[in-house]
């Protein structure tokens, strides 16, 4: 699947908040907002994000101008880490390599650093597809899963 990183525009907020609350999607991502249903909490945290100069983030466009989900850059100079969310309908398309291929572009600064659920198969795949190396492995409480989940930990240095 091919996609195009934009700005992100107010109208992708619905599109975005439906996704982060689809139930197999905050499975997949274990790591999220405490309640992702709070619209209140999810409109702040927007706020902040877009606002924020050190933050690089854009809305995944698919080829239909279809908005597919989002990724970002985000943290300290030394800490940087990307992040993405793809809606379900469009996971196993290539729609995620093809926008942290595009990310990269985006922000040429490393090392950058990576986390996924160590079950997330497809995530751990995106990551080591666009470079990303294995550093480490954590065992975290999970929002999304209501538990503590293991974690590996990725890094990109080139």
């Amino acid at each position: 699947m091919e996609v195009m990183l934009r700005e992100v525009r107010d109208a992708d907020l619905p599109v975005f908040f439906a996704q982060m609350n689809d139930p197999e999607g905050l499975r997949m991502a274990a790591f999220t907002a405490k309640d992702p249903s709070d619209s209140a909490y999810f409109q702040a945290h927007w706020a902040r994000i877009r606002q924020d100069p050190a933050v690089i983030v854009r809305t995944v466009v698919g080829d239909s101008s279809e908005v597919v989900g989002h990724t970002a850059v985000f943290g300290p100079p030394e800490e940087r880490e990307v992040t993405y969310w793809i809606g379900r309908q469009y996971w196993g398309r290539g729609a995620a390599t093809a926008a942290l291929r595009e990310l990269l572009g985006v922000a040429p600064e490393r090392p950058l650093h990576a986390r996924a659920a160590a079950d997330n198969v497809g995530s751990v795949q995106v990551l080591k597809k666009c470079g990303f190396v294995v550093t480490g492995h954590e065992r975290d409480f999970a929002n999304g899963r209501g538990e503590e989940v293991d974690e590996v930990l990725f890094t990109l240095l080139g």
